[in-house]
């Protein structure tokens, strides 16, 4: 996937880069839980998507089995993999989490006619949330949005973007979401702006808000778009921060 990355003017310039996606489940109480989706079997970012489902199944995990599917927002990677092609829930016994601010924008039937990525996205969305609109719930900044799991307003991304802190017992642990999409430009540089953003200028200011919290009360995270499995920590580097990527044990 290429992602245009935006310098204040009067410079610009286009990074190719890999974003991939880092779909988090989490056992929380007697609910096991699914961070995004993915974008199921479209090509719309390139060949290689497609895969959750499988690597669900890979993992250890019956998509039946999952009770919840949290989002931070309903761009295409990630609610689009909440149908399958034929129509079908891929998790038929999963409750819907997401802002309503969000669901409202990206359900929009009125967007339909705004033409470009706008109306790609809204179709998408009203494909993979409204059939499932009985199981969709909202909630608050701030609050738990299940047991362990508590809201955090970040929008700019979209209108209703949300990060979680998930919490057991005295650790917690943040997802951002898209706030920041890769490590190598974001942290040193997180007043830039990036085109996929729908308000780049509050994007900067919530990147750098988020970024503050990470750092203030010590909280490792994981990053949806960086190279798997996207844990890691944010630390302070003079006037702006870095990422350290944790290291991986597998087994």
């Amino acid at each position: 996937m290429a992602c245009w990355i935006w310098d204040p003017p009067p410079t610009s310039f286009f990074v190719p880069m890999m974003l991939e996606q880092n779909c988090l489940i989490v056992q929380a109480g007697d609910r096991l839980v699914l961070f995004d989706s993915g974008m199921g079997t479209k090509k719309l970012f390139g060949d290689d998507s497609g895969q959750l489902m499988a690597n669900i199944r890979a993992a250890g995990f019956d998509p039946a089995a999952i009770t919840d599917i949290v989002l931070t927002h309903a761009h295409c990677d990630h609610c689009w993999g909440i149908m399958a092609d034929d129509g079908t829930p891929n998790f038929p016994n999963a409750d819907i989490h997401i802002s309503q601010a969000d669901f409202d924008f990206w359900t929009d039937e009125g967007k339909l006619a705004a033409g470009g990525f706008v109306a790609t996205f809204v179709e998408g969305a009203r494909k993979n949330l409204l059939p499932r609109r009985d199981r969709v719930f909202f909630f608050a900044d701030g609050k738990e949005v299940l047991p362990g799991i508590q809201a955090v307003s970040t929008p700019g991304h979209t209108i209703g973007h949300t990060s979680f802190v998930i919490t057991s017992g005295d650790r917690s642990f943040l997802n951002v979401g898209d706030v920041v999409h890769h490590y190598a430009l974001l942290f040193k540089n997180p007043q830039w702006e990036f085109a996929f953003d729908s308000d780049p200028a509050q994007a900067a200011k919530t990147r750098v808000k988020l970024y503050e919290m990470a750092v203030s009360e010590k909280l490792p995270m994981i990053g949806y778009h960086f190279p798997f499995p996207g844990i890691g920590n944010i630390r302070r580097d003079g006037g702006a921060f870095r990422y350290v990527p944790a290291h991986y044990h597998h087994g």
